[in-house]
């Protein structure tokens, strides 16, 4: 997509839209954009799923791109996107006439690309929540990435979840001693109440999540409990990224990266690494991502339109912008 400016010359040149790139989580929200003094990134607050997610958005993207010179396209990965929300054109709408294209996709597929680019393979993203995806000769699988309430085995609110429990079972007597107990204890005192003032916190999901830090440095302590909690969930993601290859047909030397996180605990991404390995009759190499969800945000619009993730992108652009190559 192409637009074309006057110059003092009187010649017409092509200039190619400035590219406003979000990662919007649950834990955050990266906006990258490209000003002329250089590209710039910006820490925004996280999605707020409980509320209508796109507004939030466009918000974002008003705000990171104020100074920077039009025209602009948004590429956004969104956690909790759904087919039914997206609404590219609606976006366009209330981004203002600065805004010349709008590319939306769930994080996921935003995450993928940023690892991967447009390689087949898995990636796994782990943070608040959690979200894999399998991309190969049979299409895209995504796994998992359901939210706190009914999935995200394995993410940080499933961690720091567990870890909350397991401290009121000892608390109960119905469960070991764990270190964790120290860790609750300063954040609530008096145990009996916490779960009161839990339920009553606004941002009780990011939380609960926060807790899954303490179960990374118990566990590498030698914390029973905490190597236990670590342990059940390197099992999910590493079950999540099987499951995922297998739906999208990766059969060849198959590879997976982690992102997010969860991965930051030693033994979680020690007994991740282990499991996939040791799977037969195909191992999983766990490699490094290539780059970050804000990298395979910005993305999006050149992503080709026969790759398997080009389904999972819904594209807007205004009327009269259509020159050159066109966003889906």
């Amino acid at each position: 997509m192409k637009s074309r400016t006057a110059r003092d010359d009187g010649e017409v040149k092509s200039s190619l839209p400035s590219v406003v790139a979000l990662d919007a989580g649950q834990s955050g929200i990266r906006a990258r954009t490209a000003p002329a003094e250089g590209t710039a990134e910006l820490p925004f607050s996280p999605v707020r799923t409980d509320r209508p997610v796109l507004p939030q958005i466009a918000a974002v993207a008003r705000e990171a791109s104020a100074g920077v010179p039009g025209p602009l396209v948004l590429a956004a990965g969104i956690s909790g996107l759904t087919a039914a929300d997206a609404d590219p054109a609606g976006m366009l709408g209330q981004l203002g006439a600065r805004f010349v294209g709008v590319h939306l996709a769930h994080d996921s597929t935003t995450s993928y690309l940023g690892a991967l680019g447009t390689a087949p393979g898995a990636v796994v993203a782990a943070g608040t929540g959690v979200v894999t995806l399998g991309v190969g000769p049979a299409g895209v699988a995504r796994v998992d990435g359901w939210g706190y309430l009914m999935g995200d085995a394995g993410s940080g609110f499933w961690i720091g979840r567990r870890a909350l429990e397991a401290v009121m079972r000892a608390h109960d007597g119905r469960g070991p001693a764990t270190a964790l107990t120290d860790v609750v204890r300063a954040q609530w005192p008096e145990l009996p109440e916490a779960y009161m003032a839990l339920q009553a916190d606004p941002e009780r999901v990011s939380r609960v999540a926060s807790f899954a830090y303490a179960v990374a440095e118990a566990a590498t302590s030698g914390d029973t409990v905490a190597r236990e909690i670590t342990e059940l969930a390197a099992a999910e993601l590493a079950h999540s990224v099987r499951i995922a290859l297998a739906r999208a047909g990766v059969t060849e030397a198959p590879v997976c990266a982690a992102l997010g996180g969860v991965f930051r605990s030693e033994a979680l991404r020690k007994t991740f690494t282990t499991q996939l390995w040791a799977d037969t009759p195909r191992p999983v190499r766990v490699i490094e991502p290539a780059g970050t969800s804000v990298d395979g945000a910005a993305t999006l619009a050149t992503l080709p339109a026969d790759h398997p993730l080009a389904t999972q992108v819904w594209s807007a652009t205004r009327e009269g912008m259509r020159e050159g190559a066109a966003p889906r």
